[in-house]
């Protein structure tokens, strides 16, 4: 379900793909549902491409999310992200990753990170598991049935004809003349 939404940089909030065209995508606000363009230049990321740094592997967002999912009992966080400081939000994330990087994982990240929570919550958006994709991606082959042999076509002999290359230079015209001679002249611009 995370390939689908995105996050756009310069954009607040999140985004559902809609349509995607070769320097263009229709992105839809998850929360005022209002759809608009989104173009190449716009840097636009899918949160199933996003990972937290930690101090060992960088741990998927979706496995963060089930953490939080799992640490708040399915509700919205109950920290005030507008008047939480770094240290509040460091020690929140600890809670559920305690293992991230505290030099490359800054409080701004920590604050989208769980205002995309609330906002994933806020529209029904709770199963955060790539199963689902894989699941949908995953199209078993359907049984054929062999199909009778098709019988030769009959042969039909042709004879060989040469082709001979009939195409004349751009600026130059052939014209034969009655006793069968071809001459060349060149047109006049």
């Amino acid at each position: 379900m995370l390939k689908t939404i995105l996050s756009v940089s310069g954009k607040p909030g999140l985004y559902k793909m809609i349509s995607q065209g070769k320097n263009l995508m229709i992105i839809e606000s998850l929360i005022e549902k209002k759809r608009i363009p989104a173009y190449a230049k716009d840097k636009a990321i899918s949160l199933g491409d996003i990972s937290v740094y930690t101090n060992g592997a960088d741990m998927p967002l979706y496995k963060v999310l089930n953490n939080i999912k799992a640490k708040e009992e399915g509700r919205a966080i109950t920290l005030d992200l507008s008047k939480a400081t770094p240290d509040d939000l460091r020690s929140y994330l600890e809670t559920v990753l305690p293992d991230f990087d505290r030099e490359r994982v800054y409080p701004t990240d920590i604050k989208r990170l769980l205002s995309w929570y609330n906002i994933l919550l806020s529209v029904g958006i709770t199963d955060y598991s790539p199963l689902k994709e894989k699941e949908e991606e995953k199209i078993e082959p359907e049984e054929v049935e062999p199909k009778e042999e098709a019988k030769a076509p009959a042969k039909v002999s042709k004879k060989a004809v040469p082709i001979k290359n009939t195409a004349t230079p751009k600026n130059n015209v052939t014209t034969k003349q009655p006793a069968g001679k071809t001459t060349q002249r060149t047109r006049q611009k």
